[in-house]
């Protein structure tokens, strides 16, 4: 027999269906434009982290007196602080409740050390400040996903994920226009070289939004001051709905804490396997670090370099939109992912077979559109390790710093001085690793539909035969 609790309408006591619809689309309101500074903080954060590539093209080689894999060392030597921090990073934020307060606090203090990046003058002293960039940048990325999933459905997060993702993409198109203005407007100024200039100016820029960030952040459903009660009660009832329990729920059910959810992450085959297959797909990506370089192998000047950098970038923000909120509509990932990845195959293919400059441009689009695979990918952990909050908190920082790894090798495997000009040897690497990506999310795939078959058939063992009900949760393919 069904609990007589369950014949209770949950919308009672918002004045009724109409009346909860109405609160939903003006609480998602709130939400969406209180959320979308993590956009504009997530180009900063992509700005300041791949300023170096930019900062290449105007003397910082030079005047720091960088020789062999030096530049790559500090490419590389970022995430290694983002990798150690990451999960202890998310750990904490869960159990202190205050984004709101963690997040920009960790914002300023990378402004400000990128800033610092602009007054070193050795390999030591660079190599020092893009440590500890990665250190303190580790907060953000995992805290936003995390943050995100604290608030929005399985349905919803696809698109607020990609809406995320795009401050990463936009930052690749508008970084480098940024960057060109500043490197050829700045330089001599005050007796200073433009690539310092690149430094201060935009680690200024992120520690202003550092501020407004302090006053815009919501926190989690409970711990967010500023929501109505009627608001508070609709948003844990929204995540309640979305899988059979909330996370305050769960975690005292469970008693789960934060220690116990790293024990639960670190126990479940599945998140290193995902792991890997992001891992993979970030070496394939991993042409962002040098897309300057890279287009500068087109025959032109370093400003028209680094102005050809953002066509590609904006047509990827334009198919990661389109792509991640299709996903959410139909409900499915796997397939979505694969059709992405594929056509950045073929962009490295493209890019291996020709050095016609018309082709190894339209390649670059190709190859910046994979990006929108690697966002609905993000959704689908998400989606893939709903509850307890502890666990999931530290799955997405896992998985996420792990992935960190591909950052680290992909800085290695484009040498200019043995791959360059075509980087065949480069692109055949990224062909690699992004089949092996889409090879293990079907195997994945394949997994889940297995847990939901058990499920189903949980279900009709409690109900027994000849009983109808709605179906339960479901993990998204």
């Amino acid at each position: 027999m069904r609990d007589a609790n369950a014949e209770v309408d949950p919308n009672a006591q918002f004045g009724g269906l109409e009346a909860r619809q109405k609160l939903e689309k003006k609480l998602l309101r709130k939400l969406d434009a209180r959320m979308s500074v993590l956009l504009l903080i997530y180009i900063l954060n992509y700005i300041d982290r791949n300023n170096a590539s930019a900062a290449r093209l105007k003397g910082f080689e030079e005047d720091l007196h960088l020789k062999g894999e030096q530049f790559a060392t500090l490419l590389s030597i970022l995430y290694v602080g983002y990798i150690l921090m990451q999960v202890p990073s998310n750990m904490f934020l869960n159990k202190i409740g205050k984004p709101s307060v963690y997040i920009p606090c960790c914002i300023l203090i990378w402004g400000m050390i990128s800033c610092l990046t602009g007054v070193t003058t050795n390999f030591v002293g660079a190599l020092l400040t893009r440590f500890f960039l990665g250190f303190v940048e580790a907060a953000f990325l995992p805290g936003s996903l995390f943050l995100i999933s604290k608030w929005y459905k399985r349905d919803e997060i696809g698109l607020r994920n990609a809406i995320l993702f795009c401050g990463n993409i936009i930052s690749n198109a508008f970084g480098t226009l940024m960057a060109s203005g500043i490197l050829s407007r700045m330089d001599g100024k005050l007796g200073h070289a433009a690539w310092r200039w690149l430094f201060f100016i935009e680690g200024a820029i992120t520690m202003t939004v550092a501020v407004i960030a302090y006053f815009v952040l919501p926190d989690f459903p409970s711990t967010t001051p500023w929501l109505f009660p009627q608001e508070r009660a609709l948003a844990e009832l929204r995540m309640t709905e979305d899988v059979g329990v909330s996370d305050d729920s769960a975690s005292k059910e469970e008693n789960t804490s934060a220690w116990l959810g790293l024990q639960q992450a670190f126990t479940d085959w599945r998140v290193w396997w995902m792991s890997l297959a992001l891992t993979a797909e970030v070496i394939a990506l991993s042409f962002n670090i040098y897309f300057p370089t890279l287009t500068s192998t087109l025959g032109y000047g370093s400003t028209e370099s680094l102005l050809l950098c953002a066509p590609p970038w904006v047509f990827a923000a334009i198919v990661a939109f389109a792509l991640s909120r299709h996903s959410d509509k139909v409900k499915e990932r796997f397939w979505h992912i694969t059709a992405s990845y594929s056509l950045g195959l073929v962009g490295f293919i493209i890019a291996i077979a020709t050095m016609n400059t018309a082709a190894r441009y339209v390649s670059l689009f190709l190859m910046a559109q994979s990006y929108s695979g690697f966002i609905v990918f993000y959704a689908w952990l998400s989606n893939s390790f709903p509850r307890p909050a502890a666990k999931r908190a530290v799955v997405l920082a896992l998985t996420n710093a792990l992935s960190q790894l591909g950052n680290i090798a992909g800085s290695y495997i484009w040498p200019k001085d043995k791959f360059g000009p075509t980087y065949r040897n480069s692109y055949a690497i990224c062909i690699a690793t992004s089949s092996l990506s889409i090879i293990m999310c079907f195997m994945f795939r394949l997994e889940l539909q297995r847990q939901n078959k058990k499920l189903e058939e949980a279900e009709e063992a409690e109900l027994g035969e000849g009983e109808a009900a709605e179906p339960g949760f479901r993990y998204m393919l």
